[in-house]
């Protein structure tokens, strides 16, 4: 035995590895280590990169550098937005009279053709289409009710009942 727990002399392991260039003249445990040695090296300089990233997505001063260019546009449509809003407050708070005189104007209008209807603003649905819309509402809370159900089912285990063997006392 040779310490690793295979018999055999280190020339026949030595002749393993001799078309190997890197690894001539090493036995197993040499080359482990060695293979080690570069994963961790790997590894290091893979987590030293994703730390630099992070502080780099972190980091707003960079990020503003980097993105100069779409901030601006960003800032340029805000206020565009803005602007528009504040025109079209003050066109609609100028032009309130008139589209309340508008207003006034065609219900009046419809008072007039339809003195039945006056407290109702919706115009009446017959009754196939109510009752229609109303089977569907009934069956779509229904499934909603069922697939609502069969997922807390799923989801939550079922309590089991203490088993009689064991008194609580």
């Amino acid at each position: 035995m040779n310490g690793n727990g295979r018999g055999g002399n280190e020339l026949v392991e030595r002749q393993r590895h001799v078309d190997h260039r890197i690894t001539r003249g090493m036995d197993d445990r040499e080359q482990v280590e060695q293979t080690a040695d570069r994963i961790r090296d790997e590894l290091l300089l893979t987590l030293e990169e994703l730390d630099r990233r992070r502080g780099r997505a972190l980091d707003v001063r960079y990020q503003v550098k980097q993105h100069t260019g779409a901030l601006v546009a960003a800032g340029a449509v805000a206020m565009v937005l803005v602007g528009a809003g504040v025109g079209l407050a003050i066109y609609r708070s100028r032009h309130r009279g008139e589209v309340l005189r508008k207003k006034r104007r065609k219900a009046l209008q419809r008072a007039w053709a339809h003195p039945d209807q006056l407290a109702s603003s919706a115009d009446q649905r017959p009754v196939g289409a109510e009752l229609g819309r109303k089977l569907i509402l009934i069956f779509a809370t229904t499934l909603a009710t069922a697939v609502a159900k069969n997922s807390v089912k799923t989801l939550v285990p079922a309590r089991q009942a203490p088993s009689p063997a064991s008194p609580e006392e």
